[in-house]
């Protein structure tokens, strides 16, 4: 059977998820797909269309112990298939097969793209509950193999959009209490669409010494200094408490960040496009600045297609890397694109390559049997 799952934009509210705050992400037609059989023996196998080298492992091996000498990329599959063990799943013998449209390092979570469709694809064959109430849990076990298995500390908000995103819809979550709504997002009907440009940095969220790895630890620092398990929690007026000029920053990006989330719901609800892209770029400005996420990359592409006439633009992902979006009127998008790639031309950067997207559905099974 084939399962699959989508990647996806943060419109806004990036570096909030882990932080106990609010995000708006949506997903995107860009999808990783997973064919899964069930073998007669304790074997896993698992092959990728984007990696050379399939690798063979057993049962016994989906341990934390034993994920040392997995490559990185099949750690992403094995440590869904050791989270779901956990979780008391009769995981069987496996042959997996996996291939992707999204990017890899492009920030648009082709880590949880993969997570998601194999957790779907072996739910599948498993007979677990897959129903929409049950996806709740299910994110989280996608979450939890990435941050304890694979050990990128990401939030959950990517593995969530992926399993819950429905067309025409941004999902606003709120981590204070990992409750979701379904937002309206008319991008179609009012002639707009989220150009995506991949500046073809990759960004890195696992390691001891990746940026993001760096940025939760400042903002964990700065709640502990406050009494708070997470900094999202805390009121404006707490930051005159932060003696610390980074961890004073952190955290009020991380604040500032969730009020714009509500920004743009407000103006989204009202149709005023023009409002949303202001926000976008003040979320740009406050990831570069306070909490030091952009590149030069990213800042160009962003002011480049602010200038081509984007009602606004930022990076997305978590930046160190990987995409900005731009919202854009659909008859402009080609002078966005083609500004963006002379700029970085005139700046002897890399092409860039890009996407324009809508909201688009959430994980699904595509072939059953």
């Amino acid at each position: 059977m084939t399962a699959r799952a989508p990647g996806r934009v943060n419109l806004i509210g990036d570096h909030t998820d882990y932080n106990g705050g609010l995000c708006l992400p949506f997903a995107v037609p860009l999808v990783t797909t997973t064919t899964a059989r069930v073998r007669g023996d304790d074997r896993i196998r698992v092959r990728s269309t984007a990696f050379p080298d399939p690798w063979t492992g057993r049962l016994a091996d989906l341990t934390l112990d034993g994920r040392d000498g997995i490559p990185d990329w099949v750690r992403y599959v094995t440590g869904v298939l050791w989270a779901a063990r956990e979780d008391g799943w009769p995981v069987p013998g496996l042959d997996l097969v996996v291939d992707s449209e999204i990017p890899l390092g492009s920030g648009l979570s082709s880590s949880a793209a993969l997570e998601c469709s194999v957790a779907v694809a072996v739910g599948t064959l498993t007979d677990q509950p897959l129903d929409p109430g049950s996806r709740l849990p299910l994110a989280e076990l996608c979450r939890r193999a990435e941050t304890e298995y694979v050990g990128a500390p990401t939030g959950g908000m990517d593995q969530l959009v992926s399993l819950l995103g429905t067309a025409g819809h941004a999902l606003l979550i709120d981590f204070a209490d990992t409750s979701v709504r379904q937002v309206p997002l008319p991008l179609h009907e009012d002639g707009l669409v989220v150009l995506v440009t991949d500046t073809g940095t990759p960004h890195q969220l696992a390691g001891a010494d990746s940026g993001y790895a760096d940025r939760r630890a400042e903002c964990d620092a700065a709640a502990a200094v406050l009494g708070l398990p997470r900094i999202g929690l805390a009121w404006p007026d707490d930051l005159s408490r932060l003696d610390d000029d980074v961890q004073r920053a952190r955290a009020r990006h991380v604040l500032s960040e969730s009020a714009r989330v509500e920004d743009v719901l407000r103006a989204v609800a009202g149709g005023d496009w023009a409002a949303v892209g202001n926000i976008l770029t003040s979320s740009h400005a406050s990831l570069r600045g306070d909490f030091a996420a952009s590149t030069p990359a990213l800042d160009l592409a962003v002011a480049t297609a602010v200038d081509a006439g984007a009602l606004g633009a930022r990076l997305t992902g978590g930046g160190f890397g990987g995409s900005t979006i731009a919202l854009v009127e659909e008859e402009l998008a080609d002078t966005v694109r083609e500004a963006v790639d002379a700029a970085f031309a005139d700046a002897e950067l890399p092409a860039p390559t890009h996407v324009a997207v809508l909201p688009a559905d959430g994980a699904s099974v595509t072939r059953n049997g």
